[in-house]
């Protein structure tokens, strides 16, 4: 399979995983926004967070100053993640940032791992999905890959949805890849004919990027933050937005 380029799909770089460093310290070090700064230097379109309600990594303050920071970056996006029925709203309300994106997941979950059922899920999310943008938000859900639900999230008001792509990435080394594949093709195309704009997170990393944005239809924006800040471990900041810029546009990596 040979890569395309998708000069309009926006890197956001979830800094999540260099808040939890930190956290294991009361050294405020690495510093979160220090890292935001040079992830946009380097090209990154936003920075994402998703604050959990026991602050085990982004803590509240974070996302006040990466607003802060952020306004400084007028082209680029903030997004916030995060379960509307706990945190999240009072974020919203005071931030304003460009893109939310509601994730289903519970207080203690380890990490994201589903997303919104539908039609179960609709009545509640829809007025949450309103609210939203009024301030002035886009509305992203986060979805697994399925065709049929995306009539539904368009339904209660989404702008957006974020495709769930651990099973993507899970299969990548399998026969299943190219099964796994075609499923997110045909569910972003459903999205797409839904009105939908598409996103897509969670385990992407160099080796599978460049495959997934060839072959799934219309991707406007990747979060990508744990594989992302482990290659930041080796490469540094600069060096890893850099590579994951270039697996974006298609090109070889050196």
């Amino acid at each position: 399979m040979t890569p395309v380029p998708h000069p309009t799909t926006a890197l956001s770089v979830n800094l999540n995983k260099v808040a939890l460093v930190r956290n294991t310290r009361h050294l405020g070090i690495p510093s979160v926004v220090r890292a935001a700064t040079l992830c946009l230097e380097a090209g990154a379109s936003g920075i994402t967070v998703h604050p959990r309600p026991d602050e085990r990594h982004i803590r509240a303050q974070d996302v006040h100053d990466l607003a802060a920071l952020l306004k400084a970056w007028p082209d680029r996006e903030f997004n916030i993640e995060g379960n509307p029925f706990h945190n999240l709203m009072d974020f919203v309300r005071t931030v304003r940032p460009q893109q939310v994106t509601f994730v289903p997941d519970s207080e203690g979950q380890f990490t994201s791992d589903h997303g919104w059922r539908f039609p179960e899920d609709a009545e509640r999310l829809a007025p949450l999905v309103a609210e939203a943008r009024a301030l002035g938000a886009r509305v992203s859900l986060f979805m697994d890959p399925d065709a049929e639900a995306m009539a539904a999230a368009r339904a209660v008001g989404a702008d957006r949805v974020e495709l769930y792509t651990e099973p993507f990435a899970a299969a990548w080394h399998t026969p299943q890849r190219a099964a796994q594949l075609e499923r997110y093709r045909v569910a972003a195309q459903a999205a797409l004919l839904a009105g939908l704009g598409v996103n897509a997170g969670h385990d992407l990393n160099r080796d599978n990027l460049s495959a997934f944005l060839h072959t799934v239809p219309g991707v406007s924006e990747v979060s990508i933050g744990h594989a992302l800040i482990a290659d930041a471990l080796e490469l540094g900041y600069s060096a890893t937005v850099a590579a994951y810029l270039q697996c974006m546009a298609g090109e070889p990596l050196a």
